[in-house]
């Protein structure tokens, strides 16, 4: 801890000293430099692994560049619209940076309005059908799920029809499990079924087993501020397109304008 305080601090005090830290090689590959800064998208576990994926990183666009690659069109464009997500992305980063922390009241209100995530989380063990299906038949699945006695049932009949589907059987906490579908699931028994509409098709879940694995207020904080502060930044990017949306002028090209307007 005294480490990190003397970090933080020789951070603030002495910008100038970390970023030439920043700048300072760490390696060469045939003659081109690699520096610090670039060990921190190399997302590895430890540093010696850090540059070494930054070294096998350098080769292989080393070996592009030399094969004319950022010159095809289908990689020009990649890299163009790699570029316009990043800037994107910090402008958002930017408007939302003066953003104060979630508060103790705040983290409080959402552990007491998601006891199924919390006070009362679980995990749960269950068999699932992933169907495609279309409105029409997720009425009739649902009815044929209310009269089923197991999950094992429902496959046939769906097997019957001709219908496409795949079986999955998962063991995970409540945070894992769509929030769609928690408060339902929350409330079943070992043996229930219970369907799911989903953007392909349904959800056909039985409920194996539940085991209660409830989170305090203050082990459930860290996770609360961090989503907290989430949902507030995607709160800020979603206004400020729609301010930026109101003050251009955006025009769209004939066929695309009926497109997007239907």
């Amino acid at each position: 801890m005294a480490a990190l305080a003397f970090g933080t601090l020789l951070t603030a005090c002495d910008r100038p000293a970390v970023e030439r830290a920043q700048v300072q090689p760490i390696a060469r590959v045939n003659g081109i430099e690699i520096s610090a800064r670039q060990l921190h998208a190399a997302g590895a576990a430890g540093l010696a692994q850090a540059v070494e994926k930054v070294i096998d990183r350098e080769l292989l666009v080393q070996k592009a560049v030399q094969a004319g690659l950022e010159h095809d069109p289908q990689v020009a464009d990649r890299i163009d619209n790699a570029r316009r997500d990043v800037l994107a992305q910090a402008y958002v980063e930017r408007a939302a940076g003066s953003l104060a922390q979630p508060t103790r009241e705040e983290v409080r209100a959402f552990y007491a309005e998601n006891p199924a995530l919390f006070a009362e989380r679980r995990i749960y063990r269950t068999r699932e059908l992933v169907v495609s299906a279309n409105p029409e038949m997720i009425d009739s699945l649902r009815a044929q799920a209310a009269r089923a006695k197991d999950l094992d049932e429902v496959a046939v009949w769906l097997r019957a029809r001709d219908a496409r589907f795949s079986v999955a059987a998962e063991t995970e906490p409540a945070e894992q499990v769509p929030l769609a579908f928690l408060p339902q699931l929350a409330r079943m028994k070992s043996g229930e079924l219970a369907v799911f509409a989903t953007p392909l098709g349904a959800s056909v879940i039985e409920l194996v087993h539940a085991d209660e694995a409830p989170l305090t207020t203050e082990q459930a904080a860290p996770v609360i501020e961090n989503f907290l502060a989430a949902r507030k930044r995607l709160e800020v990017a979603a206004a400020e397109v729609k301010r930026l949306r109101e003050a251009a002028k955006i025009e769209y090209v004939a066929q695309f304008k009926q497109s997007t307007t239907r």
